[in-house]
Parts: C-alpha cells; sequence; structure tokens
C-alpha cells in the first residue's frame, strides 16, 4: 500500500478540475447550468438572501452539476462499451438524463421559492 501523501492528494484535485473544464467545454446542457448558476448567484446578491437562502442556493447547484457529471460520465462509458446502439444502454441513459431533469426541477422549485416573493414585493 503507498504511503499517504499531501503532495499527492492536492495533485488529485488536477484530475477533478479536468473533468468539471471538460464538462463545460464539451456539454451544452452544462454551459446552460453554468450560465443558470451565475444568474442565480447575481440575483441572491442583488436581493441579499439570508445565510438559509444561499445554503438551498448553493446545495441545488452542486446538485444539479453532481447530476450532469454523473449523466455525462454513464453516457461516455456506455459509448464506450457499446458503440452501437442498444435498447438497455439506451434506458440506461435515460434514467441518468432523467436524473439531471429532476435535479434541475428540484433546483428551479428551490429558486422560484426563495426568490419569486422578492420579486413580487418589487411590484
Amino acid at each position: 500500500m503507498k504511503k499517504f501523501s499531501v503532495k499527492d492528494r492536492l495533485s488529485s484535485f488536477k484530475f477533478a478540475i479536468s473533468g468539471f473544464r471538460k464538462l463545460i467545454k464539451h456539454e451544452h446542457n452544462a454551459r446552460v447550468h453554468l450560465a443558470i448558476t451565475l444568474l442565480t448567484i447575481t440575483i441572491g446578491i442583488i436581493f441579499h438572501i439570508n445565510i438559509y437562502e444561499w445554503s438551498l442556493i448553493i446545495f441545488a447547484i452542486g446538485i444539479v452539476f453532481i447530476a450532469e457529471l454523473l449523466n455525462t460520465a454513464i453516457e461516455r462509458l456506455a459509448d464506450f462499451v457499446e458503440p452501437e446502439w442498444n435498447s438497455k444502454i439506451g434506458d440506461i441513459k435515460d434514467y441518468a438524463a432523467a436524473a439531471v431533469m429532476t435535479s434541475a426541477l428540484v433546483a428551479a422549485a428551490i429558486g422560484t421559492i426563495i426568490f419569486l416573493p422578492k420579486i413580487i414585493q418589487l411590484f
């Protein structure tokens, strides 16, 4: 077993950052999620949302990106294992895509619960 190394642990972050960069570069939906994330953060700053609201927003953003990363990993692995169309692989990809959609809908609901009352107060 290899001895624990702080240097090795820190260098492992390079792989994670590389994965996130690849996600943003190659996945259109990830760029949409990023744009919505930046918009949500901007609106949160404008409305001075409280620490609890920030916690929910950050959690929702994280869940959406986690789902998108896992969906992309599953799709890439499935395409590598079975390059030809396969109905079982198609089902697996559909489930992974549904996870992303579910996370995005939950995030949208959280955003609506937090921001809609604040927007209504403006009028």
